[in-house]
């Protein structure tokens, strides 16, 4: 089954990056967030999908349309 072109991701940033790797933190600033409880909204693609399961531990979805 073919996702739409235009579907989105929201993700929220719930943890620290305060002693993280450099990286974590270099893919929370590409995901667009730097403070906790900050949202962004995203283009719903594999990069974008493999950056947040690089940092789960620090985010979570809110909405996914």
């Amino acid at each position: 089954m073919a996702k739409a072109e235009n579907t989105t991701v929201t993700v929220e940033q719930i943890g620290s990056p305060i002693r993280r790797d450099a990286t974590q933190r270099q893919t929370l600033i590409g995901l667009g967030l730097n403070k906790l409880r900050r949202r962004s909204t995203l283009q719903d693609t594999p990069a974008v999908r493999g950056m947040v399961e690089k940092v789960k531990h620090l985010v979570r979805v809110v909405d996914a349309k």
